[in-house]
């Protein structure tokens, strides 16, 4: 039986994949990549730096600059765009509905965690979450299943077949897939398109946040109920 709800967060509960993918592009182009375009860096948002650095530089590239390019993009989005950032329609109400149902909460995001208090903050979230795992409790970032299975162990050492992940990349649902999590559900108001979020493993597609509490009695939080 379900047990926990596990979401990403950017991209799926609040509107920052934009703005994310903006401040990484503009640090690129601070350290002399200018040729890396805005919807190539986009299209790698819902990985953390470590997977994404590796995706526009060289290893030895990583090694001479990774580190000061990653504070430099975290420094300028955190001054110039976390204040920006607004949460989906409807978040804290799905939210509100799953505890109702019984269901654990928990975030898992490629995110800081500096970041990541942040965000559930924007979502407000924060009173109704029993975990949350950021980059920060992970080896590596999505795709890797390493932030999946840290939510897991933080929910009480869930099974991965009790959990049901919500993510808007297909790196989501590959990170989850790789931790034996069956039940991934995908959004797509993080932008990518359900063709990208089916082939990555998503089973349900939904619109947003709002949208899937709207059909919620077709989503498997209700069918699990259902069949129990």
């Amino acid at each position: 039986m379900l047990k926990a709800a596990i979401f990403d967060i950017d991209g799926t509960l609040i509107d920052a994949v934009d703005f994310d993918a903006e401040a990484w592009q503009r640090a690129f182009h601070h350290f002399g990549y200018i040729d890396i375009q805005f919807d190539e860096v986009r299209s790698q948002i819902g990985k953390g730096g470590d997977q994404l650095l590796p995706v526009f530089l060289s290893k030895e590239e990583i090694e001479r600059i990774g580190k000061q390019l990653e504070e430099y993009r975290s420094d300028l989005f955190r001054r110039e765009y976390l204040h920006r950032i607004r949460p989906f329609p409807k978040v804290r109400e799905l939210f509100m509905r799953l505890k109702k149902d019984g269901y654990q909460l928990a975030l898992a995001s490629s995110s800081n965690e500096q970041d990541l208090e942040e965000y559930k903050n924007i979502a407000n979230i924060a009173d109704l979450l029993e975990a949350q795992t950021s980059s920060d409790d992970a080896e590596k970032s999505k795709p890797a299943p390493d932030i999946f299975e840290a939510a897991l162990q933080n929910l009480g050492k869930l099974k991965p077949e009790e959990a049901v992940v919500i993510g808007d990349t297909p790196y989501d649902a590959q990170g989850a897939s790789k931790s034996g999590i069956r039940e991934i559900i995908g959004v797509l108001c993080g932008g990518f398109a359900e063709a990208d979020l089916r082939q990555g493993g998503c089973r349900e597609i939904f619109r947003d946040p709002a949208d899937l509490l709207e059909h919620y009695e077709r989503s498997p939080f209700a069918q699990t109920r259902k069949a129990a």
